[in-house]
């Protein structure tokens, strides 16, 4: 795996790869963007670019590299990036997957409680580069915010799983006359909070709930939203939740269940990242249904199964 032709070749694709998004990302006033998707099956890493930081994730692959050696074409590869982007080391911030006690986890090598702000059109996030697996800002759907963002105008906007609540800020930039951001995590409520106040979005019509979203669905519907976002885990079994989440097996009883607290003529954007996932479309005949998958994957993804994404209408 440490074969210089090797590291010359990855070199060589990711200029021409940065070259080539940088200058359409330009164009489009774009600052945080995918670069590089495990283009070279030797090199299996995400990296996205945050403004003036790369962060960089190692794909879970089976090697024949010991720890040592491991560590030593990490190096290696970091330096790479350091010359093709032109950035010091203590700008990449990496995450790689590591055996410890039998499991895959990721280690932390970055520096901890760093916080950046970083804008997407025109509106500004605050993001994580190196305490958690994921920043804060999910790139791959830039193109839903700016629907989210489109269809706002007046309504009132659901955004279930909320995350850091980046949905709800497109919606409160869009002119939402009101909103209800609802996740099971106090960090990523309070980080959804943050956002909104770095935009200007405050007071009472802007409200948070930090709820188990499964069990808040099987209560009696209290409210109609005219538009709702949700976008679930592919899997989850959290201490915390009363039950467990399968994307594939439960999607039919989550979204009928999301449906209903959609007022007439409303609009719901369903979204996973689920890489096989099949929506059962018979299950849903009686609503307006589209699938805008195409449509919401930006152009610096070239994985088109990033996520799917479906629009429904009642």
């Amino acid at each position: 795996m440490n074969n210089p032709d090797k590291f010359l070749s990855f070199k060589n694709r990711l200029e021409k790869v940065y070259k080539h998004t940088n200058k359409w990302a330009r164009k489009q006033g774009i600052t945080c963007y995918r670069v590089y998707d495990d283009d070279m099956p030797e090199f299996p890493f995400a990296i996205d670019v945050y403004e003036n930081i790369l962060h960089v994730a190692e794909y879970t692959k089976q090697h024949s590299l010991s720890p040592a050696e491991h560590s030593a074409w990490l190096s290696e590869c970091l330096q790479v990036l350091v010359e093709v982007f032109q950035i010091s080391l203590p700008d990449i911030y990496l995450k790689v997957r590591q055996r410890q006690s039998g499991e895959q986890q990721y280690e932390k090598f970055d520096r901890k409680g760093l916080e950046k702000v970083v804008s997407e059109n025109g509106l500004k996030f605050l993001i994580n580069p190196a305490d958690y697996l994921d920043t804060g800002l999910f790139l791959d759907h830039r193109n839903t915010r700016q629907m989210v963002r489109s269809l706002a105008e007046g309504k009132s906007v659901l955004n279930l799983f909320a995350y850091t609540g980046s949905f709800t800020v497109y919606a409160a930039a869009g002119g939402a006359e009101q909103s209800d951001t609802l996740d099971l995590s106090n960090t990523y409520l309070q980080w959804a909070k943050k956002n909104m106040e770095l935009n200007g979005f405050q007071g009472k019509q802007h409200r948070f709930l930090q709820t188990d979203v499964l069990d808040w669905l099987n209560q009696p519907v209290a409210q109609q939203w005219d538009l709702i976002v949700l976008d679930p885990p592919t899997f989850s079994n959290s201490k915390r939740m009363r039950g467990t989440l399968d994307i594939q097996r439960d999607h039919v009883w989550l979204v009928h269940s999301v449906l209903k607290r959609l007022n007439p003529g409303g609009t719901l954007f369903f979204s996973t990242n689920h890489r096989k996932f099949k929506l059962e479309t018979e299950a849903f005949s009686s609503f307006k249904l589209k699938n805008i998958s195409g449509q919401t994957i930006p152009n610096d993804f070239r994985d088109k199964k990033i996520h799917h994404c479906f629009l429904f209408n009642t």
